[in-house]
């Protein structure tokens, strides 16, 4: 091939990467996949959120709120699995977007999607430490105030400790690293059945009454009941599916890619979607969506429901599934986000120490380590309190482009003849209808997000032009 120096919109060579020799081992199946997604979706999300988006947004109706952003979801999956299966290597969307798009537009991708994991790992770190500060402070251990919370004034020690443990973790190796995921996700789901199984039994009807309450905007414009809020609640529950897309950052480590990959994606979001449904129909139909509105019970919602019927045994159990839950977040988002640097660093774009792979783990050792100990040290110093948003932002943008990008893989020559595997169904309309969701969730975030986002791809755009152009091994491959 000719020495390209040129177009910043060079596409990735798939056929001439999919020929080189494996240097990630390929140890998961469609179960470890499944389990992957599932472990990555269902995490504190699922003790939170529906107590939120019943009381503020949706009243009983929130089960269509998590309804509606599934469909969302499900259709951007549907997009991701087949360009896992046409493309299966490491990298997610920033690779399918090198692929059908070109250069800067994967750059661009990739460096929102890295915002994403990384914010990700670090907000659910602080997540998991005041889960499990809570559990310590049931048997009288509290730590000194300078470091229970990443407030400017001190900082939070158990977020920096779980993610240095997850990085070891994952340092050990995939399938090492996978089999205790899927124990944990077996618990967690199990906890969760737990709360369905005893709280159906102390489920009220007259709570589902009216289903639909009256609608409402206040003043700051934020709607609450009726179809405007049961929308609003969707965007909020979407932040409680993301997740999903981690699994097609494993394609290279995959058995049979063509197969496992769709069934990995589609199968890790439909169980999650029936547990977040359910458990939001149980929540609801135990605690009046009313009360489910007040602050102080938005912060553990599924306990106060416990409580309330006088099942305390069953409330300290799912404390801690909690933290299990949130354990196995952290695992899958860490191996997402590394995974993800693997990719970028081989084809030039970020410096080479981060595609070193461990000769006695086959694991990308030196970018495990850089991303865990970045994230531990946001996650133990800084607040993440409106910069979380750039999580949702960077996910919805994501999703839009691989939507989007499937047109342009059915058109592109370079995939005629590899094209075997999963296809998305009813073409063109599904992957555009996904598009055109996913921008329309994206315009609903609120505006210090965009500042963020802009901000945050300015910085990107700086380090392509000063190190990335120049470094690209796509567009210097003689």
């Amino acid at each position: 091939m000719a020495a390209n120096h040129v177009s910043i919109f060079t596409k990735k060579d798939v056929a001439a990467d999919l020929a080189k020799q494996p240097v990630l081992e390929r140890s998961l199946s469609a179960f470890g996949l499944t389990t992957m997604g599932v472990g990555a979706i269902v995490g504190a999300g699922i003790f939170i959120t529906p107590g939120i988006i019943a009381g503020k947004y949706a009243g009983p109706a929130v089960i269509l709120s998590f309804l509606l952003a599934a469909v969302v979801c499900a259709l951007a999956a549907l997009c991701y699995a087949e360009f896992a299966s046409t493309i299966p290597l490491a990298g997610s969307a920033y690779t399918y977007a090198y692929s059908v798009f070109g250069e800067i537009i994967a750059w661009i991708l990739g460096w929102s999607l890295v915002s994403e994991y990384l914010f990700a790992v670090s907000s659910v770190a602080g997540s998991w430490s005041a889960y499990f500060q809570n559990l310590l402070g049931g048997f009288g251990v509290v730590l000194p105030t300078y470091l229970q919370h990443a407030n400017g004034k001190g900082i939070d020690i158990i977020a920096i400790i779980i993610v240095l443990i997850v990085t070891t973790l994952l340092i050990s190796g995939v399938r090492e690293s996978t089999r205790v995921n899927e124990i944990m996700v077996i618990v967690k789901i199990a906890v969760i059945l737990l709360f369905i199984g005893v709280g159906a039994f102390f489920i009220k009807s007259g709570n589902f009454v009216p289903f639909i309450p009256k609608g409402f905007t206040d003043a700051a414009g934020v709607h609450h009941y009726g179809f405007a809020g049961i929308v609003a609640g969707a965007a909020t529950a979407f932040y409680a599916y993301i997740g999903f897309d981690a699994v097609s950052t494993a394609s290279e480590e995959v058995k049979n890619p063509k197969r496992d990959m769709p069934i990995g994606i589609i199968g890790s979001l439909g169980v999650a979607s029936l547990l977040y449904m359910t458990l939001s129909a149980v929540l609801v139909g135990v605690v009046n969506y009313k009360d489910l509105a007040s602050p102080a019970h938005q912060g553990d919602p599924v306990a106060y429901a416990l409580t309330l019927i006088h099942q305390n045994w069953v409330a300290g159990i799912v404390s801690l599934g909690a933290v299990i839950g949130m354990t196995t977040v952290l695992m899958v988002m860490s191996f997402g986000g590394n995974r993800l640097l693997f990719a970028i660093s081989r084809d030039g774009l970020l410096p080479k120490a981060f595609s070193k792979v461990s000769e006695r783990s086959k694991v990308p050792a030196a970018s495990t380590i850089i991303f865990g100990v970045l994230a531990a040290f946001i996650g133990g110093v800084v607040p993440l309190q409106t910069i979380a948003e750039l999580v949702n932002i960077g996910t919805l943008f994501a999703f839009a482009l691989v939507s989007l990008g499937i047109v342009f893989l059915r058109r592109d020559p370079q995939f005629k003849d590899n094209r075997q595997g999963f296809k998305v169904p009813f073409y063109p309309v599904v992957p555009i209808l996904s598009f055109a969701l996913c921008v329309f969730l994206m315009l609903q975030l609120e505006m210090i997000t965009w500042k963020v986002f802009v901000i945050w791809q300015v910085l990107g755009l700086i380090w392509y032009a000063v190190y990335g152009s120049r470094n690209s091994k796509v567009r210097h491959y003689l």
